[in-house]
């Protein structure tokens, strides 16, 4: 058995949300994404892991900040010093386009840093590469399309859809581990990928790229012993109850209003052949509270407002988004101040105002809808939902055609 601990998609340079400390130099909000690493650190050394898989996302983008990638640094460095094999992933946020360009963990390997391997391109790693731990693992970061390109010309059909050569290819890398493996010792897949079926959360404010999505039968083997994933960033596992355990570990801290309600952590298992327990650490995180209401014609605005939000000792800390829906007229009647003084203990509190139009024309008593053609109720329909000039012109012109069915002949 293989004690092990798999967490993934740090991205510790997230500062949005709330303000700089000068005291530490940092923003508070990337303070956040350090304690969460820490803690995961903490838990490796005083649990005595065996191995430490991290599943690719250092950081939010591929050029980090010199302060970020020190203070990664740091971290991976503790666990070099107290000497737990470490695997570093690279995913999509720390690889560049360019197979030229040094990627985002470059350095640990540059370094050559004790008991750090990093795992920029697929690899299987024996126990003669992990320091004779008795384990298998197979790491495969993030494909991208020139990895791809290079293997499609090995494939049956290289003129396949890109999503076809990247599951066939990856199906049969990890066919090959298994049928070289050694069955007598425990097997883990580790990969920073997209499995089809997984729950994805939002995380708009860090989507790089196009997702290539692969099959769950890739990884349900039940030859794989475990297998630790990245990149969606809602804990989950794609086979509950059954052999082998798929694990995404989630991000290790919320990243926007996405992952409201996700909990966030990692994952300590112990991995043996045919039989692998694991258990979800939760990490204490800083709590996001999403508000919605909507305001009709005649409420009481600022009373209804209030009732809504909590009161400011359960905002203490918290970043709070309040979205509010309400007839454009009534707008002036909201007040900001009130709204920031009942958030006052928050750690930041953001007030999405979504005013709501109404898109009945005003034509005045001498001209009627009825006399209209469509084309000219299209065009007031995009003014009177406050579109630009430029966008509007575009979908008027679209519509005609599809009126004149111009489209339609275009396609036949």
């Amino acid at each position: 058995m293989v004690k092990i601990l798999h967490f993934a998609d740090a991205h510790i340079d997230i500062a949005s949300g709330g303000p700089f400390d000068p005291a530490v130099g940092l923003p508070v909000r990337v303070m956040d994404f350090l304690k969460s690493l820490d803690a995961i650190v903490a838990a490796a050394i005083e649990e005595k892991v065996d191995l430490v898989i991290f599943a690719g996302d250092t950081y939010r983008d591929r050029s980090p900040a010199p302060t970020y990638q020190r203070e990664w640094g740091k971290r991976i460095m503790r666990l070099s010093k107290a000497g737990i094999p470490t695997i570093l992933l690279t995913g999509n946020h720390d690889i560049s386009p360019s197979q030229l360009r040094a990627h985002a963990i470059q350095e640990f390997s540059t370094l050559d840093v004790p008991h750090v391997i990093v795992v920029d391109k697929p690899r299987f790693l024996g126990p003669n590469e992990l320091e004779n731990l008795p384990v298998q693992v197979l790491g495969i970061p993030w494909i991208t399309p020139s990895t791809v390109k290079a293997a499609a010309a090995q494939t049956a059909d290289p003129n396949a859809e890109l999503d076809v050569i990247i599951e066939n290819t990856l199906g049969g890398m990890i066919r090959q581990a298994l049928d070289e493996r050694d069955p007598q010792l425990p097997f883990i897949l580790a990969a920073h990928a997209s499995i089809r079926g997984a729950l994805i959360g939002d995380e708009r404010t860090i989507k790089l790229g196009r997702d290539v999505q692969l099959s769950q039968g890739l990884v349900r083997d039940e030859r794989i012993d475990y297998v630790a994933l990245g990149h969606i960033h809602r804990y989950q596992d794609l086979n509950a109850g059954n052999h082998p355990p798929v694990v995404y570990s989630g991000s290790i801290e919320r990243v926007d209003f996405g992952e409201v309600g996700d909990e966030k952590g990692f994952v300590i298992a112990e991995v043996a052949p045919g039989k692998t327990r694991y258990s979800f650490r939760k990490l204490a995180t800083r709590p996001f509270r999403d508000i919605s209401l909507t305001l009709r014609a005649g409420d009481k605005t600022m009373e209804k407002i209030l009732a809504a939000m909590p009161q400011p000792e359960e905002l203490e800390g918290a970043i709070v988004r309040l979205n509010i829906n309400y007839p454009a007229d009534v707008e002036a009647t909201i007040d900001d101040a009130q709204i920031r003084e009942r958030g006052r203990l928050a750690q930041e509190i953001k007030i999405n105002k979504r005013p709501e139009y109404s898109v009945r024309a005003r034509l005045g008593d001498n001209r009627e809808t009825q006399s209209m053609t469509p084309e000219d109720l299209l065009k007031l329909y995009w003014k009177q939902n406050h579109m630009e000039e430029a966008e509007i012109e575009a979908l008027q012109a679209l519509a005609e055609r599809v009126i004149r069915g111009d489209l339609a002949e275009d396609q036949s």
